[in-house]
């Protein structure tokens, strides 16, 4: 029985991390049109929306350029998907009472934060480099003269001035709002998929879905979810950004971030790359139920276990 429980966790981490890996693939560049369009202030405004972002990226950084970061989430997010699906499993099972999903969704989302904040915060320093150059970039794109090239950071450099500078609390910057916005996205998106899942199934004696409502299920669950903490997102976003542009204030903590906001920017730009987010989540966790409907993790756990 031990072994069993053995292969059935080994089961769930492998779904976790290829869904993880296959999702992030898909979806980086709407990502990183996301963080970008998140960090510029109103009235510094240099991208009108996601295509524009995106085709200025391009223009400045080359295809490439929209990928930005995407090796560390590709790296990290394997553990992280693996640690919230395989929490929000183990603390299903182990509370029986009313609400429990809700709960358990809770639980896992307190437990990614681990590997989740070390990993948007060195995201979000990769993905916003491009934009804090651009602006020089596209102004020289006119010239006779090759345009200025957009100053090139890796994520090892990011690191190990961090700990050099703040120790391994810097890596941590953030926590707070990552708390507040994986907390309720979790309590959010974990009972309304079981709702939506549920509505599947062919009858009460057969609980069987067929693949394409697993993934519909995911992507709508997500997507409510995505939306519901998207402030949350934001004001993670200007909090975790170490480097700032011209005229662009700082924050000290939460509460003052969430008060800047709303005094120069008004409660519009709470709801900055919503739509992105959106994007980004629904198809991620689609990917993510579809990659647990089929068992990619499970035929591997049995062959591991035949071995």
């Amino acid at each position: 029985l031990t072994h069993l429980h053995h292969v059935i966790y080994f089961s769930k981490l492998i779904n976790g991390g290829i869904a993880g890996m296959v999702g992030v693939t898909c979806v980086f560049p709407i990502d990183l049109a996301k963080t970008r369009l998140q960090n510029q202030r109103s009235g510094q405004q240099l991208y009108r929306n996601m295509m524009d972002c995106l085709i200025k990226t391009v223009k400045s950084e080359g295809y490439f350029g929209m990928y930005r970061g995407a090796a560390v989430n590709l790296t990290l997010v394997t553990p992280e998907k693996a640690i919230k699906l395989a929490a929000n499993d183990f603390f299903r099972h182990q509370l029986s009472k009313d609400g429990s999903e809700m709960l358990a969704g809770c639980c896992a989302g307190m437990c990614q934060v681990i590997v989740t904040t070390p990993m948007e915060m060195l995201k979000i320093q990769l993905q916003d480099a491009g934009r804090l150059g651009t602006t020089a970039v596209l102004s020289r794109s006119y010239n006779a003269s090759p345009a200025p090239q957009v100053m090139r950071v890796s994520a090892i450099q990011i690191t190990r001035e961090l700990l050099n500078t703040k120790g391994v609390t810097g890596l941590y910057r953030g926590l707070g709002a990552t708390l507040m916005r994986d907390m309720p996205f979790s309590v959010v998106y974990f009972p309304l998929f079981a709702h939506l899942h549920q509505l599947g199934q062919h009858s009460s004696g057969d609980p069987s879905v067929p693949f394409y409502w697993s993934f519909m299920s995911g992507c709508m669950a997500g997507c409510v979810a995505a939306v519901a903490v998207s402030p949350c997102d934001v004001v993670k976003t200007r909090l975790q950004s170490l480097k700032k542009g011209a005229n662009e204030e700082t924050y000290n903590g939460v509460v003052d971030c969430v008060r800047k906001i709303l005094k120069k920017e008004g409660p519009g730009a709470f709801l900055k790359g919503a739509s992105c987010r959106a994007l980004v989540i629904a198809p991620l966790f689609g990917i993510a139920q579809v990659v647990y409907f089929v068992g990619v993790g499970e035929c591997l756990g049995c062959f591991n276990s035949v071995l």
